[in-house]
């Protein structure tokens, strides 16, 4: 079965990434080994199309698992038709449309196991010629069209374990043709016989799987059977003995009865499988007498077997005559899963000289008495000792009945406590399992015997610490398991004479400080070293190399150490381990790594940095500069904030980097383009900005084809959850910047130069004429231009606000009052209430016969008050209408009037008024001449000559007030 591993009794569900050699970015899909196989798993959509639609032909390899996913369309694969191998497993598929498979002609591995399947179309599998692997377990399938494998001939694997098949007569029908099917699974369904019409299955047939069934009867004559070689009918619990009577086993290599009615000795008789090829574990051997009269039984059978498995029977005791009957035991004898308290110095294995394996893991064992007969006064000494404390002991030569023993297992049990000679005499010994006991202490000789131990697992007990010499005398041994106990201390000593260690696991233990004297011994052949979870602190860079001599060391794992991780990492820490190619440090709390920490790693082939920072990491440049043989780096979780050259760029040989889960808003593109052999990247969970600091790795990541960005489509902009990363707008990005701000620049100094001058020369024409345009655009300027006869106001009175009182009070009664017939326009009176001021403003100039401009210092401040000047002035440039008259209430000085230069050339050429001041001599008269001239000027016309007035009295008037005030001229000038 290429391209796929089956676990028959279990399956399991392993995501991982593996080395890429090129690829591209999927929707929802990740490519692994060259864009031929790719795993498609926990999307969140149930569109079969959307998950797979963007994948190349080349697919080879694909899995489409754990995802909602109910139907599987026609044409569902249509567009990878070099598909071998399909996984579509663990979904929640109902339905599979009769064209769901179509032009897959090249697949072999199909897997639809653990989905609500309760239906097959006869033709779904008829485009599957070369099917040779199927899975349909863990569904609601009821029956099976009998020609739905019409077209399936190759298949020799078929697994329909855990559906609710109640007709075994249909799927042997449905098989029946298949030629080359060599392994059935039917388990966990509903079939109570295996009777079936006159077809029959495949000669081809070797392995049979029809456990936890309702099973009561084989059915009659099953010839199908004779060619069977493994056959499984456990867990069928009304399966009686009788039941094999008549049926051929004699091609059986194994059988096993689990947890079915078979009495073993009744079977044996009936049966005509030989013995020593039944499994009697779960049989009900309860006690040590159904135990013996099965080894009476056997021994009829067979002078040996090469194993016996007693296991899950729920045996409670062993005689020492429970074995002495059997065959001679060449291989293994299983008592795992019982309920053994004591094995009573394994005497029962007396006779057993030749068994090579011993197995009673998982019982619940407190104690192995000694078998010599010497030591009974002592261990009885001893045993009072240790049953007052309440340890459970396994005593000296506790296996001497057992000498030429390879394996044993002693494991999840309840023993506390191994005697010094315990294991005396086993000299074969090569694996010894003593994982979760409750051992504590380990002596100078509880190993002294076993000089040909290669593998010790000592795992999860309550070891505390290991005293010198513990191990003198395993020289031969490759792999200790010291993982999951107490240790705090290993004395100078304690691993001395291990000088063929290879694998050394110290994970999950209280250790502090780990010293290089420790190592000393197997420094030459240690390859792998576990000391994960422990309590190794440093408080200073400058601690020394635990590790300097451990030349051949390949993989350390420091991971996690407790209770907080590792702060700080020495700088020579890693000094030495030339050969190392996979480093673990991840879950620790590094405050910074210094820049030369790596540099001995030349070797190194993985590292994993995983969640080891504390807060923003900050990677030295050149961190990484030696390690430029590592194909995969892993970089989650660590608060990196800059992805920069210095600090990855001598990485030319990685393959596969990691980067989820980091804080970096973005990515430098020549920083990646220096990995050249990159063709793995995962950024998922990073805030890239969608902003043009991030518009070239845009680019990089939807253009290179060499490497596949993980979920590339499904990476959002952290400030706009509705838009993607793949495709935010970066048009404005790739505006050629450098002239655009030449030009900018320029264009800005030439307007620094230009304003200035047009602010001095032109700013009031530029404003007049923009009122005066924005009065045309708004349809006023045809009333403005009426004839002067038609004029509404004899005169505008422009003024500031803080003058107010002295046209109120003065002005006005002598202009609309005291019998003058002038009509004014006054701002707070008659201009247009909502309407634009500007426009109120000219229309008031306009529709005025004149203009009469009140000037003092808060006249010449205001904006509106200048502009009503300019306004007045421009009628005389435009019309050539005289309208302005400045009256004057204070002097003000030439400096002050410099910047109304216009003003200044109206005074010089055109009428202006002094009012007279309180100092003058005269005051009464001089303001009467004043008011005089005032109304004279507005009774002219605005012409380019002045208009002769009639009124001769008016005239002769003003004569006499000019002989008499002579004095008094200063307060008026007139042309």
């Amino acid at each position: 079965m290429a391209c796929l591993t089956y676990q028959l009794l279990s399956v399991t569900v392993t995501l991982s990434v593996v080395q890429l050699t090129g690829g591209y970015s999927f929707n929802n899909c990740i490519g692994e080994q060259g864009s031929t196989k790719f795993s498609c798993i926990h999307r969140q959509t149930d569109n079969l199309s959307a998950i797979i639609g963007d994948l190349p032909h080349s697919a080879i390899n694909l899995t489409v698992s754990i995802n909602p996913v109910k139907n599987l369309p026609n044409g569902s694969f249509v567009h990878l038709p070099n598909l071998q191998c399909l996984k579509l497993d663990h979904n929640i598929l109902n339905s599979i449309d009769v064209l769901a498979f179509q032009n897959l002609f090249q697949l072999t591995s199909l897997n639809l196991s653990f989905n609500f399947i309760s239906e097959l179309n006869p033709s779904v599998f008829k485009d599957l010629h070369s099917l040779t692997f199927l899975s349909l377990a863990n569904n609601n399938l009821k029956q099976l069209p009998v020609t739905v494998f019409s077209s399936v001939l190759k298949l020799d694997t078929f697994l329909m374990r855990e559906n609710n098949l109640a007709n075994f007569s249909v799927i042997a029908e449905s098989v029946s043709h298949l030629e080359n099917l060599t392994l059935l699974d039917i388990s966990l369904n509903q079939l109570t016989s295996l009777t079936h019409s006159n077809v029959s299955l495949p000669n081809s047939l070797a392995t049979l799987y029809i456990g936890w069934n309702n099973l009561s009867t084989l059915g009659c004559n099953q010839s199908f059977l004779s060619q069977i070689k493994v056959l499984d009918l456990s867990s069928n619990s009304r399966l009686p003995s009788v039941a094999f009577k008549g049926v051929d086993l004699r091609r059986i290599m194994y059988l096993r009865l689990c947890s079915t009615s078979v009495r073993p000795v009744e079977f044996l008789n009936v049966s005509t499988v030989k013995a020593s090829r039944v499994d009697f574990s779960g049989m009900g051997l309860e006690n040590a007498n159904l135990v013996e009269e099965l080894c009476g039984a056997l021994k009829g059978k067979v002078k040996w077997m090469k194993n016996l498995n007693l296991s899950s029977n729920g045996i409670e005791t062993l005689t020492n005559h429970t074995l002495y009957n059997c065959p001679q035991i060449t291989g293994s004898l299983v008592l795992s899963r019982n309920k053994l308290r004591s094995l009573n110095c394994l005497s029962f294995l007396k006779g057993q000289n030749r068994t090579k394996s011993f197995d009673a893991e998982h019982n619940l064992l407190n104690s192995l008495p000694s078998c010599n007969e010497n030591a009974v006064l002592f261990n009885t000494m001893e045993e009072l000792t240790y049953r007052y404390n309440r340890i459970l002991s396994v005593s000296a030569d506790a296996f001497r009945q057992t000498p030429n023993i390879k394996t044993l297992k002693l494991n999840i049990n309840t023993i506390a406590f191994l005697h010094h000679r315990a294991l005396r005499g086993l000299k074969k010994l090569e694996t010894l399992r003593l994982d979760n006991n409750l051992l504590t202490d380990l002596f100078n000789d509880t190993f002294e015997d076993l000089n040909n131990l290669q593998i010790l697992n000592l795992r999860n007990n309550r070891i505390s610490v290991i005293f010198n010499v513990t191990f003198h005398n395993l020289s031969r041994l490759t792999t200790l398991d010291l993982g999951g106990n107490k240790i705090t201390q290993i004395d100078k000593s304690g691993l001395q004479g291990l000088t063929s260690l290879s694998k050394f696991y110290l994970d999950g233990n209280n250790l502090r400080l780990i010293h290089s004297t420790n190592f000393t011994v197997f420094q030459d052949t240690l390859t792998v070293l576990d000391l994960q979870r422990n309590q190794i602190q440093f408080l200073s860079d400058q601690v020394s190399s635990p590790f300097m001599n451990l030349s051949k060391l390949t993989d350390l794992k420091l991971d996690g150490q407790l209770p907080y991780g590792l702060t700080t990492l020495p700088r020579a820490f890693f000094r030495g381990l030339h050969s190392l190619r996979s480093l673990y440090l991840t879950n620790n709390r590094f405050s910074h790594l210094a820049d030369n920490a790596f540099d001995d790693l030349t070797a190194l082939r993985f590292l994993t940095l995983d969640n080891s920072f504390v807060g923003v990491a900050q990677l030295q440049p050149g961190v990484f500069k030696n390690l430029n043989r590592l194909t995969r780096l892993v970089v989650e979780d660590m608060g990196i904030q800059n992805f920069t050259k210095e600090v990855f760029g001598n990485l030319t040989k990685l393959r596969i980097l990691q980067l989820n889960r980091n804080v970096m808003q973005s990515i430098d593109v020549d920083a990646l383009n220096s990995l050249p052999e990159l063709n793995y990247l995962d950024i998922r969970n990073i805030p890239l900005r969608c902003t043009c600091d991030n518009s070239l790795l845009q680019n990089w990541t939807i253009h290179n084809t060499n490497v596949q960005v993980v979920y590339l489509y499904n990476l959002q902009c952290p400030n706009d959850k509705n838009s993607s990363f793949y495709n935010f707008d970066t048009q404005v990005c790739f505006i050629d910047v450098g002239e655009y701000l030449f030009l900018g620049t320029a264009v800005v100094i030439f307007l620094f130069t230009l304003v200035p001058l047009i602010y001095v020369k032109l700013y009031w024409r530029i404003k007049y004429s923009y009122y005066v345009f924005c009065s045309w655009f708004g349809e006023q300027w045809r009333k403005l231009r009426e004839e002067e006869e038609n004029c509404k106001y004899d005169a505008f009175i422009s003024y500031n606000s803080s003058d107010e009182p002295w046209v109120m009070e003065q002005l006005l009664p002598n202009l609309e009052g005291n019998g003058s017939s002038f009509k004014l326009c006054l701002h707070h009176r008659d201009f247009e209430p909502g309407r634009y001021i500007v426009d109120n403003i000219v229309s008031a100039v306009y529709s005025s016969r004149k203009t009469v401009c009140v000037v003092s210092r808060n006249f010449l401040r205001s904006e509106w008050c200048s502009l009503e000047i300019q306004l007045a002035s421009y009628r005389l440039f435009d019309e050539h209408r005289d309208v302005l008259l400045l009256v004057f209430l204070e002097p003000i000085s030439e400096r002050q009037l410099s910047s109304y230069h216009r003003m200044r050339k109206d005074m010089l050429k055109k009428t202006y008024l002094q009012w007279p001041g309180s100092d003058c001599t005269d005051p009464t008269q001089a303001r009467d001449l004043f008011w005089n001239q005032l109304r004279r000027a507005l009774k002219q016309g605005s012409g380019g000559d002045e208009e002769i007035v009639d009124d001769s009295e008016t005239d002769k008037e003003t004569t006499e007030h000019e002989d008499k005030s002579s004095s008094d001229a200063n307060y008026y000038l007139l042309p």
